[in-house]
């Protein structure tokens, strides 16, 4: 049993002892190596699943995730969550150590599974741990950012500053989908020599940077980043650099997903991901996007069991390229940072492979630039107070932090860009424009949806395939719609009741101004903050590793 107390991601933990100071209610751990020729007093050989045991309880603590996972973390080695299980996990370690320790002597594949199962009961006896996947946080609002790497490297970002650190200082999971990254490096020019790979504007760039450094934020909603632009304006190309600066992967980019399970395999093995190529969101995947971006979790049954389960929660940084934004739906479209790329000129187009060489050589500045970017954000946030909360309200923060660090207009450009997608995504969906000529030709609309589905009729008389086909799709097709609606002046209230017997439900459809009031806007500090106030943490004060 254990006795010892450490701290563990800022929670006491116990780990294992060897040596004379082990608990007496266990046997005692076997010492003797030579030729595996050891056991209890009788002479008694201990069986193959007890080595197992003693050997991982000499080398690893065990601990459970918040999501009810085991896992080993080494002793003497880097920060990192081991499974116990799969080709990654401590389960082969175990069975090399084994032939090395005993003279070739080979675990069977029962004794194996028999250590498991009592490896995983050690990890239950203590209190769940956070187990980050890239990129955590520390109690005292630091950011720490797993290189990934064999040594377990790490950079810690405070306010105003950053540095790599040999251990860090949460404990981190790796997964099959991740690469290491370089170390970053203090250049002034990072950022400009990424953008001189680009074909975009000023505005889009700023807005894109921003959006790289604030996908370090574990704890905000992010915006999912669309590249926007006709064939040959290097979509993919920029959205798999973007990736992997933030989440390097084998594969930055993925196809989309044939389901939601499978989305959410993917989805568990990366920090940030990017859906490529797409042209048509079906309703399961923007409901998915959606739920990725605020956090989502996904329950299923556990492997080899009838009445256990799983639980997949994450939340995501996402991008996605594509060419029509019409292909958002309303609550999708409401949280994209859509970016347009500018087609390539003959005469300025270059190869993949001299673009590659580029980007692995400037890779180091750009990440660096990047993280100043970020120390910078985190000394200023604490202050920043918007004078309106558009739907992304933490991002919108971010940005006005990142403007007042750089001198920047990336929240204003951000909302007018919005409000574009909203237009697009609007006038991308038929029904949704024949409710805004309706309402822009009355002013006012009152009515049951069965009476707005009645008169309602499609632009070239025949039903797209996603017209409402009865009064409950179209009253609730319209209330999907609202927030675009709203975004171009037509609000919905579907609040009151008609006034005879039949009680129907009514939508009333008005035309107003929209909203023109700047959200960059800085007001008075007692509105509350996102982010409670504090002081600058001290960056030389880490929690103590885990040991």
């Amino acid at each position: 049993m254990n006795t010892d107390l450490h701290q563990v991601n800022g929670h006491p933990r116990p780990v294992p002892t060897i040596g004379p100071e082990a608990p007496t209610d266990r046997p005692p751990v076997n010492t003797r190596r030579s030729g595996g020729k050891s056991g209890d007093e009788s002479g008694k050989k201990p069986s193959a699943a007890t080595r197992l045991v003693g050997l991982a309880r000499e080398r690893y603590t065990f601990v459970m995730s918040t999501d009810a996972r085991p896992y080993a973390v080494a002793i003497d080695g880097p920060n990192l969550a081991l499974p116990l299980r799969g080709k990654t996990g401590v389960r082969q370690r175990l069975a090399r150590l084994y032939a090395d320790t005993f003279d070739g002597d080979v675990a069977s594949q029962s004794a194996l599974a028999d250590a498991m199962t009592v490896l995983e009961g050690i990890a239950e006896d203590n209190d769940p741990v956070p187990v980050h996947l890239r990129v955590g946080s520390t109690p005292d609002g630091r950011i720490v950012v797993d290189l990934g790497t064999a040594d377990g490297r790490a950079v810690v970002v405070s306010a105003g500053h950053w540095e790599v650190v040999d251990r860090a200082p949460v404990l981190f999971r790796r997964s099959g989908a991740m690469a290491p990254m370089p170390v970053p490096a203090r250049t002034p020019d990072g950022l400009a020599r990424f953008h001189s790979m680009l074909n975009m504007d000023e505005s889009a760039f700023r807005q894109m940077a921003a959006w790289m450094a604030a996908a370090w934020l574990p704890d905000i909603p992010h915006p999912i980043l669309t590249c926007k632009g006709e064939q040959g304006t290097g979509k993919s190309k920029t959205a798999q650099m973007v990736i992997n600066l933030i989440d390097p992967s084998p594969a930055a980019k993925r196809s989309q997903p044939r389901d939601e399970k499978a989305w959410s395999r993917q989805a568990f093995t990366s920090w940030a991901l990017c859906l490529d190529n797409i042209s048509t969101i079906p309703r399961w995947l923007s409901d998915t996007l959606c739920k990725a971006v605020t956090g989502d979790g996904v329950v299923d049954r556990a492997l080899f069991t009838d009445d256990d389960v799983v639980v997949l929660s994450y939340r995501r940084v996402l991008a996605m390229t594509t060419i029509d934004a019409g292909a958002l739906a309303g609550d999708l479209a409401e949280r994209v940072l859509m970016v347009e790329l500018q087609l390539i000129d003959g005469n300025s187009r270059r190869s993949e492979e001299e673009l590659d060489a580029a980007f692995a050589e400037a890779r180091p500045s750009v990440l660096g630039g990047l993280l100043d970017l970020l120390a910078g954000v985190l000394e200023v946030l604490p202050s920043v107070r918007l004078d309106s909360m558009p739907r992304m309200a933490d991002f919108a923060r971010v940005l006005a932090a990142v403007d007042q660090v750089t001198g920047w207009q990336t929240l204003p450009d951000y909302l007018a860009a919005s409000s574009n997608v909203a237009s697009d995504a609007l006038e991308g969906d038929p029904f949704g424009s024949a409710v805004a000529a309706l309402v822009e030709q009355a002013g006012v609309w009152t009515g049951t949806a069965a009476q707005l589905l009645e008169q309602l009729q499609p632009p070239s008389g025949a039903r797209p395939l996603d017209w409402p086909k009865d009064a409950t799709r179209a009253g609730g097709k319209v209330k999907r719609l609202a927030p675009l609606l709203r975004s171009i002046g037509i609000t919905v209230d579907d609040t009151q009741r008609s006034r005879d017997r039949t009680r129907h439900k009514l939508l009333i459809l008005t035309r107003t101004d929209p909203d023109d009031t700047p959200a960059s806007a800085l007001s008075e500090p007692d509105q509350g903050s996102l982010w409670p106030e504090e002081p600058p943490p001290d960056p030389d004060e880490f929690p103590p590793d885990l040991h």
